[in-house]
C-alpha cells in the first residue's frame, strides 16, 4: 500500500486519508513530496525533512520516504505496492495513473479515498489563512 502527498501542515484530513489508506492493506508506505517537486500549488511552508518526520511519526504509517527528484514512479517501483491511494482532492486521473503504472510494469490498483467527514480545518491553505487572520490581522489586507 502506498499513499503520497505534500503533507505541508498536518491536519485531520491528512490523518483521515492515511487511516483510509492503511485500512486497505497490511502495510502503509507514504511518499512525501520533495519541496522542489511541488508545482501544482504553492511551495510547502514546512521543509521536506520536517514534513517527512511528522508523517513517519503517525500511527497508520509503517514507513515514509521522500519522493524521487526526477522520477515520481521510482519509489513506487521499489515498494511494489498492490494499491496506491489518492486523496479525494489530489490532481491525478486514476485511469491515466494506472495506465502509466502498467506502462512501467507496476501492477498496482489506484483507489481514491473519500473526503474527511468531520468539522475543522482540513486544508493547509485554510489553516494558513486563519493564522494570518487571527495572528496578523493588520498584515492580511496588505498581501
Amino acid at each position: 500500500m502506498v499513499a503520497t502527498g505534500t503533507f505541508d501542515i498536518l491536519h485531520p484530513g491528512h490523518l483521515y486519508y492515511l487511516e483510509q489508506s492503511r485500512s486497505l492493506g497490511d502495510e502503509l508506505h507514504v511518499i512525501v513530496a520533495r519541496d522542489e517537486n511541488v508545482r501544482h500549488k504553492p511551495r510547502p511552508v514546512i521543509p521536506e525533512q520536517q514534513r517527512l518526520a511528522m508523517v513517519a511519526a503517525l500511527r497508520p504509517v509503517d514507513a515514509a520516504r521522500l519522493g524521487d527528484r526526477e522520477d515520481m514512479f521510482r519509489p513506487i517501483a521499489e515498494i511494489e505496492p498492490d494499491i496506491i491511494t489518492l486523496g479525494y482532492n489530489q490532481h491525478f486521473s486514476e485511469e491515466r495513473l494506472e495506465t502509466e503504472l502498467r506502462h512501467r510494469g507496476i501492477n498496482a490498483r489506484v483507489v481514491r479515498t473519500k473526503a474527511y467527514p468531520g468539522e475543522g480545518f482540513c486544508s493547509s491553505r485554510l489553516i494558513m489563512a486563519q493564522i494570518l487572520h487571527t495572528r496578523c490581522p493588520d498584515d492580511v489586507g496588505s498581501r
